[in-house]
């Protein structure tokens, strides 16, 4: 201990190495824990898709930009609007996956920090009684333990353990050194994840207005096709009248349930945590796909949902627990019922025969909520399955439903 210098403090000695050794406990707090699972990875995956789903948008507005240029027909302006609604909803998937990431992450920060503090509370008292046994025995206590030896063989042994203490705390303090540094490497880690957090959201809402300004385009430029046939027009007509019906209905309920959630942060039933996970309303194969589709007439309409083959008369299951919104008569869709499941997520099932469920009534996953009606067109009998996110964005249920073997 001879290596040490003294300094004075109220009249009394103090070592100036054990007060840095204070100073420096004092000030730092424990390493934060790091993240051992795969959400980084999946977070730079993610922006990569990203990236490749902005690079074929760019090219579908510079597509654009050519036929507003030259002699086209609307139906060629109505695809690359549909095309670029289909990456804008893909981009705003991955932003909300993002986010779930980022999520994660700040909570197990979080965590971990809470756990640090504690850590570093039971090591403050640790060094704190250490501290008044040093400072009781004086800045001469390594000579006074020298002096005392009563054979070479004792002096040799209390040399040794002068020597491996000092060695210790050495040690000690450059540990502590390295952890204050570390510690601050990892906050400016927080700081820079909770600046990520914020620019994703803010990404996403730039994404949703994206969405609904094509979504404005493609209503304005389907009022403006002219179809070839009387039926196709008609039918286009009735499926925009509905289509429209739908989405104020579906707005009006989500205003309601954001007024009746104020202040509340409860955790609705389905999270994108459920993507590729959901039971099938009924077992059939799928007549027709989300997305872009041309009739046998010729016309070209987007189907917000998937058909699936099924006998009148077959139960129909809900895909997760909620809350029975509405039930209503469509023309096009027919018979409609519409499940709220929290977090602005609903799933709508159509071309009913009867319900079994009223509205305002929970239901459980897997429940029997109605039965699938008659046929009403070429396709055959089937259900009409919708998933709808926040703002009433139309997802592809096949994407949420779980892969057949």
């Amino acid at each position: 201990m001879s290596n040490w210098t003294t300094g004075r403090q109220d009249g009394r000695t103090v070592s100036s190495s054990a007060a840095r050794f204070l100073f420096l406990l004092v000030i730092v707090s424990p390493s934060v824990a790091h993240s051992q699972n795969n959400v980084p990875q999946q977070l730079e995956e993610s922006r990569r898709r990203i990236e490749q789903i902005r690079r074929e948008r760019e090219q579908l507005q510079e597509e654009r930009t050519r036929l507003q240029g030259q002699a086209h027909t609307l139906d060629q302006e109505l695809s690359n609007i549909e095309r670029q609604r289909e990456t804008t909803n893909r981009i705003v998937n991955e932003l909300e996956s993002q986010i779930g990431g980022l999520n994660v992450q700040v909570d197990k920060v979080s965590s971990d920090l809470a756990l640090a503090e504690d850590n570093l509370a039971e090591k403050r008292a640790v060094v704190s009684r250490r501290l008044v046994d040093i400072y009781k025995r004086g800045p001469l206590y390594g000579f006074q333990v020298l002096l005392a030896a009563e054979s070479f063989g004792d002096l040799l042994s209390r040399y040794k353990y002068l020597y491996l203490t000092s060695r210790q705390d050495r040690t000690l303090l450059q540990e502590v050194e390295s952890l204050r540094d570390r510690v601050q490497r990892q906050r400016q880690e927080v700081v820079q994840m909770r600046s990520e957090f914020s620019r994703r959201r803010a990404e996403r809402e730039t994404e949703l207005q994206n969405y609904g300004t094509l979504a404005n385009e493609r209503s304005q430029r389907l009022r403006q096709v002219q179809r070839s046939t009387r039926s196709t027009e008609q039918r286009l007509s009735d499926l925009e009248r509905d289509e429209n019906r739908l989405n104020d209905l579906l707005a009006t309920l989500e205003r309601n349930r954001r007024a009746g959630d104020a202040g509340t942060t409860g955790a609705g039933s389905l999270t994108t945590s459920d993507i590729g996970k959901l039971d099938w309303p009924v077992d059939g194969n799928i007549l027709y796909p989300f997305g872009r589709v041309t009739l046998p007439s010729g016309g070209v309409i987007r189907r917000n949902g998937i058909g699936i083959a099924a006998s009148p008369g077959t139960p129909v299951k809900a895909v997760e627990s909620g809350t029975v919104e509405f039930i209503q008569r469509l023309s096009t869709y027919g018979l409609t019922l519409g499940i709220q499941h929290g977090n602005g997520y609903r799933s709508l099932y159509m071309h009913l025969g009867e319900t079994r469920v009223a509205v305002g009534a929970a239901i459980t996953r897997g429940q029997v909520i109605a039965t699938v009606g008659e046929a009403t067109s070429d396709e055959g009998s089937n259900l009409y399955f919708e998933i709808r996110g926040e703002n009433g964005i139309a997802l592809d249920p096949a994407d949420w439903l779980r892969r057949r073997r």
